[in-house]
């Protein structure tokens, strides 16, 4: 086992499992962040495990060692990691309120799992038990054309319901666009968004009419019917949206789709961030239909211009992306020249536009792996990235006191952000093999989210809480509104067994 950045362990096999299990008897002193050994014994997780091979195909139901770690450990993030005791891979909604009723039955945790992409630990297992992938829930059940709407199961990736679409020779799509393979589950579940949010909104807008879920105690729910709009009763569809998998599991949701419509990319570069806010905010405020805007500050251009196979000149100063949309190419070119003026007016210069729709391609796919740019600006390094959230008229500040942090502490972190809605990331480049690098960079990020708070933000806008951001609800959220969520988790898990650890402070 290795210690994590929170004091507590990883437990990347099933001895290391074993020798950090909580029963009644044990020891908590062995487990840093242990909570009350409320949960199954690890006698009763292996006749649960027996109990799930006897209700479910050979293919279903696996305790080998790859999977485990597979689906409790993730590349994607720093936070301390620990593997399931068994993993089931869900073919229908029947099939989780299986699983369900009898974690429920004996007390066994059991933590969702669909693409494992996030970013916060939302899928490793503290406490060992079942992890329920529903990966193979991949379907597109529906297809209502003339509502713009369809019925998918949670393990849909957000691309390949577009692709499909697209196949299908329809001209819309699903506008959320978090990470590459984001799946729909894990999209509800941490109320994601992306790129396309300044157009769009995000996860906990009405882009999921109604959701499917299995509750802790294995009932089948739906939350609505699938009209576009219904003010009957509570709106249970956004409970579970934003609620990390701790109130229940999606299995299937309605999303709405949106139409294709013409667009076009540019750049521009500015003298510094206040000027770029400043620019965007005008150019929204006048209307201009935008799809996306995005901000790259100079480290990040540099990283893009080296290692982003782009071909076409880049500013080399803080640079908004600017994504245009528009009914017909008229009406682009008449907003582009909008654009244009306004930015001159906030000193914006090396305006680039692309020409074509491969231009446009390329230069959006540039910013799309911003990413992996900013980790090859330091040979053999990984990336911390985190993200926050403010009101877009402190988002300059905020970005000028973390790049002043960053300059300090000899941490390279580029930053890009959705300044439209004044959400930014930052990709905190380290080493890992080399001692105290992770520790830097970790208290700089920690240090960011404080930040951001003070500024009337969010420790995160799109990401998630997860293990990773526990310790700033109470100073964001307050006392009041944290007990009124321990109500509503306590009502529909009174037993917690589900994805316990996550999301809720140490309550």
């Amino acid at each position: 086992m290795v210690q994590c950045d929170d004091g507590a362990q990883t437990i990347h096999t099933a001895s290391d499992r074993e020798q950090a299990y909580v029963t009644p008897d044990d020891s908590k002193s062995i487990i840093p962040s242990s909570k009350d050994p409320k949960y199954a014994t690890k006698e009763v997780v292996e006749k649960v495990v027996g109990l799930l091979k006897g209700k479910f195909n050979d293919d279903q139901v696996t305790t080998n060692p790859d999977e485990l770690l597979s689906h409790g450990v993730s590349a994607n993030t720093y936070h301390a990691a620990a593997i399931p005791n068994v993993v089931v891979y869900a073919e229908s909604t029947e099939d989780v309120s299986k699983v369900m009723k009898l974690a429920n039955e004996y007390r066994v945790p059991v933590t969702p799992f669909s693409g494992g992409t996030s970013l916060e630990g939302h899928i490793t297992c503290p406490y060992g038990g079942i992890c329920v992938d529903l990966s193979r829930m991949n379907n597109i059940v529906e297809l209502h054309e003339e509502d713009a709407d369809a019925v998918v199961q949670a393990g849909c990736q957000w691309e390949a319901i577009n692709e499909e679409l697209k196949e299908r020779g329809l001209n819309m799509f699903f506008p959320l666009d978090p990470g590459p393979s984001a799946c729909i589950g894990g999209m509800m579940a941490t109320g994601c968004s992306g790129t396309n949010a300044v157009r769009y909104g995000t996860a906990k807008g009405e882009w999921f009419l109604n959701a499917t879920v299995v509750l802790p105690n294995g009932e089948i729910i739906k939350t609505r019917q699938r009209s576009r709009k219904s003010s009957a009763g509570y709106d249970l569809t956004k409970l579970f949206i934003g609620a990390e998998g701790t109130l229940g599991i999606v299995t299937e949701a309605t999303i709405r789709l949106a139409p294709v419509l013409p667009t076009r990319v540019a750049m521009c570069g500015f003298p510094g961030v206040e000027e770029a806010v400043q620019a965007v905010g005008e150019v929204i405020n006048r209307g201009v239909p935008m799809q996306c805007v995005e901000l790259c500050d100079t480290l990040m251009m540099e990283a893009i211009g080296k290692f982003g196979n782009v071909f076409m000149p880049l500013p080399s100063l803080d640079t908004i992306f600017f994504k245009f949309q528009g009914s017909n190419a008229e009406s682009i070119e008449s907003n582009i020249k909008i654009v244009s003026e306004i930015s001159q007016k906030y000193g914006g210069q090396d305006l680039v536009f692309a020409k074509n729709d491969k231009e446009s391609d390329e230069l959006w796919q540039a910013r799309k792996s911003a990413h992996w740019s900013a980790m090859a600006l330091v040979e053999g390094a990984t990336c911390y990235s985190t993200d926050v959230c403010v009101p877009v008229s402190n988002l300059p500040k905020l970005v000028k006191q973390t790049k002043q942090d960053l300059k300090e502490n000899g941490i390279v972190g580029p930053l890009l952000g959705h300044v439209g809605d004044g959400n930014f990331h930052c990709a905190l480049i380290f080493k890992a093999d080399v001692p105290g690098e992770f520790e830097k960079v970790d208290a700089a990020a920690h240090r960011m989210v404080k930040r951001a708070i003070e500024l009337q933000g969010t420790c995160t806008g799109e990401h998630g809480v997860g293990i990773g951001k526990q310790e700033y609800l109470p100073l964001e959220l307050g006392e009041g509104t944290l007990r009124v969520m321990k109500q509503l988790k306590d009502t529909l898990d009174p037993k917690g067994i589900m994805n316990p650890g996550k999301l809720y402070p140490d309550w």
